[in-house]
């Protein structure tokens, strides 16, 4: 089998039912500034990103349906870098008053789930040092200490017999992609 080129994940587009609230939702919430708008074809889009090297992260596109069965995106996954800044997020959209608020463990991360203004989940998370197969769904205390969120983690997980360094398993994948 002939194994494809590598690909990184660069951006994706949701079709909103109203543009101005999800752009003030993704830009003064989440912190993507603008870097484009404009008009396609009957679409207004509008650009997205907290990254310079890519142009866009997330395309807002005006034309949604009215109504839909059944939302087909899972959930936006967004990276933060530590701890800290999972928890700083978390505090900013308790102030929003998003009433789906949640953090959780799976192991190999912690998580704050939610949903944007129209309803897709959005995911903030940051790894933890730690993989374990998957999935684990465990709700957590964000508010305690960066110590305290990983000895419970590890405690709660260590007994796996799949549990070891994130980065024994990456190295691991890492062969299985060349």
């Amino acid at each position: 089998m002939i194994k494809p080129p590598p690909l990184s994940f660069s951006h994706m587009g949701i079709f909103v039912h109203d543009l101005a609230k999800m752009q003030v939702f993704y830009e003064n919430v989440l912190g993507f500034p603008v870097t484009d708008r404009g008009k396609l074809g009957g679409a207004e889009i509008v650009f997205l990103s907290r990254d310079p090297r890519e142009h866009h992260q997330i395309v807002l596109v005006s034309g949604r349906p009215a109504v839909l069965d059944f939302n087909i995106v899972n959930q936006i996954s967004l990276r933060a870098d530590k701890l800290s800044y999972l928890r700083d997020f978390y505090r900013l959209l308790e102030r929003e008053g998003l009433e789906d608020l949640v953090a959780i463990t799976h192991g190999v991360a912690w998580s704050v789930y939610f949903s944007d203004p129209e309803g897709n989940r959005i995911e903030i998370f940051t790894d933890s040092p730690w993989y374990i197969d998957q999935p684990h769904r465990e709700p957590f205390d964000l508010m305690r200490t960066d110590a305290e969120i990983m000895a419970e983690t590890e405690a709660r997980y260590k007994d796996d017999p799949s549990f070891r360094p994130l980065v024994e398993w990456r190295e691991e994948f890492a062969k299985q992609l060349i």
